[in-house]
């Protein structure tokens, strides 16, 4: 039985005040053994977003990471200040990294492999754009993603990454895909994962969805056999995330 994951994506919000405030107000809110629980914060709240939430059941983890180890690469942080500093997981492959900073397929393969080779759990994501959904090629896009993702990553790592799914279409939208088609696309990253590797690494791999999740559709949502967690913006600043977390 796969465990759940909730992770919060809290994108470029919270100064570092406000990071330890929320996490004081949340400490108690998403307290659970049944769920595991990421709070992905701003590069510059991380050190203090580790020490807060030292005795908890909450891991941090980062909004994003380059795949070379050191450098002249101007404002980018890499893998080993990330273990230095405490994180545990990584967001890869972020639609918005995607849309806003060129990030493609083949760079998220190379920080997906990075992430690995450091201990870091890659939470990879993936999604197609409305118009993509329209044009009835919603899966053969995520099978692309995933299948780029993935490439020279070996079954035993494979096993232990996250894969989100996020439509485009509903990320900070309020529009949500429905929970069958949420599973719908779930299912199918399952099967590419099967495909590529075996049954055995397809059934331990854990998928979210991701799209405007919140108290209200939460259970829905992670009710479906292949839906294992959510990757939450919006609503992971509020105190309804412990709502979300405790989601039965």
């Amino acid at each position: 039985m796969r465990k759940k994951i909730v992770a919060g994506n809290w994108k470029m919000n919270m100064t570092k005040t406000e990071a330890l405030a929320l996490i004081d107000e949340l400490k108690p809110l998403v307290a659970s053994d049944e769920v595991d629980v990421v709070f992905c914060v701003p590069a510059i709240d991380i050190i203090p977003a580790v020490e807060a939430v030292k005795g908890t059941n909450i891991e941090i983890g980062a909004e994003n990471m380059y795949f070379e180890e050191s450098g002249a690469y101007t404002g980018e942080i890499s893998p080993n200040m990330l273990v230095d500093a405490g994180v545990k997981y990584v967001i890869i492959g972020h639609s918005e990294r995607r849309e806003y900073f060129a990030e493609t397929d083949e760079t998220v393969n190379k920080k997906v492999l990075k992430a690995f080779e450091h201990g870091i759990t890659p939470i990879i994501c993936c999604g197609e754009s409305l118009t993509q959904r329209e044009q009835g090629i919603t899966i053969d896009w995520i099978r692309q993603q995933i299948k780029i993702a993935f490439l020279n990553v070996t079954a035993d790592q494979a096993k232990k990454a996250v894969i989100a799914y996020e439509p485009i279409w509903a990320i900070g939208t309020g529009k949500t895909a429905t929970s069958d088609q949420a599973e719908e696309v779930c299912g199918a990253i399952r099967e590419c994962i099967k495909e590529i590797y075996d049954d055995a690494t397809a059934e331990e791999i854990r998928i979210q969805y991701g799209g405007s999740v919140n108290a209200g559709n939460a259970a829905e949502l992670f009710a479906k056999p292949d839906i294992d967690g959510g990757l939450v913006g919006g609503a992971s600043l509020k105190p309804d995330f412990g709502k979300i977390v405790n989601y039965k």
